[in-house]
């Protein structure tokens, strides 16, 4: 078994971009164990969910101890996950590992990043539409207000549970977006602690299963933890500080031309995906650094060395 240095790199890369947005693995992980290093599909996404049983507990772990896991949801979630896991790992299996069989796996992958980005885009617009309050402070236990609705929460379980056995991407990307609207009340530290948590049982189930059907390889599997396992770990130290409202705009961009590629999207149509991804991207960014000079500048003035100060106005 050899590590691969660059698949390390990569590794870290995407592990620091979970750590710091709580964006799914599966969605970055994947593709670009596929078209950067020409890792087959199947093999993929197996060896990426086996890897993400180390990587996300590293997550998980935070949001615990800051009190921002709904654990009653997460066993609700668990009971339709585990089931759905093993039953996508076993959907993976019996396509089989032949080129029509792979590139049904492709199909499939494509389908759900791109359902994926949909889902982010509709979180931030049920995001923007919720109470403010909802996004404020948190205390240090959850609303005992928010009841558990068992059957819907199992069923959400059920359908990302799936979707991560099969094609590695659901959790994340999925699964936190129907958790969104069907708790709307949850804040949004809690809808991502909760998802990673309950990403625990679901990974580790659809990993056992992949391990039971023989697509994983070991040396994708060793360089995709060694990577992603620190790179988890200081994006969640960043997480804080980061402009949640630029970079998931990136993710969501990503997922769509990750997305595109795997349905079958000739160069052309991808590259004028990316060209309209950047210009988008330049329009956010200079939306939003707009408010951040017109915050900044006030400050510089009273800053400046004799520039009139609120002392020597009132004097």
């Amino acid at each position: 078994m050899h590590l691969g240095g660059f698949m390390i790199l990569g590794s870290a890369i995407v592990g620091f971009l979970v750590g710091m947005t709580g964006a799914g693995g599966g969605a970055l992980m994947t593709p670009m164990l596929i078209f950067l290093f020409g890792v087959p599909p199947a093999a993929a996404i197996s060896s990426d969910l086996v890897a993400a049983v180390v990587m996300r507990p590293v997550g998980a772990a935070v949001h615990l101890t800051r009190g921002t896991v709904h654990l009653r949801m997460v066993g609700w979630l668990a009971v339709g996950s585990v089931p759905g896991a093993l039953l996508g790992a076993f959907l993976l299996h019996t396509l089989g590992s032949g080129p029509a069989a792979q590139r049904q796996v492709e199909l499939v992958l494509g389908a759900a990043l791109l359902v994926g980005a949909a889902g982010m885009t509709g979180r931030a617009l049920v995001r923007s539409r919720r109470p403010p309050a909802a996004d404020g402070p948190i205390a240090p236990e959850l609303p005992a207000a928010i009841a558990v609705h068992p059957l819907p929460t199992a069923a959400v379980g059920l359908a990302g549970g799936v979707m991560v056995g099969l094609t590695s991407v659901g959790s994340g990307s999925l699964m936190l977006v129907l958790l969104m609207l069907l708790y709307p009340m949850l804040a949004s530290s809690q809808l991502v602690g909760t998802d990673l948590v309950q990403a625990i049982p679901l990974t580790g189930a659809a990993a056992l299963g992949q391990l039971l059907f023989g697509h994983v390889e070991l040396a994708v599997t060793a360089s995709v933890v060694v990577g992603s396992v620190p790179g988890v770990l200081a994006g969640s130290l960043l997480s804080s500080r980061a402009p949640d409202g630029l970079v998931r705009p990136v993710l969501a961009a990503v997922l769509v031309i990750s997305g595109l590629k795997y349905v079958g999207v000739p160069t052309a149509g991808l590259l004028t995906a990316i060209a309209l991804a950047a210009a988008g991207g330049l329009v956010v960014a200079l939306r939003r650094l707009g408010p951040l000079r017109r915050r900044v500048k006030p400050r510089l003035r009273r800053t400046v060395p004799g520039s009139p100060s609120r002392s020597g106005a009132s004097g």
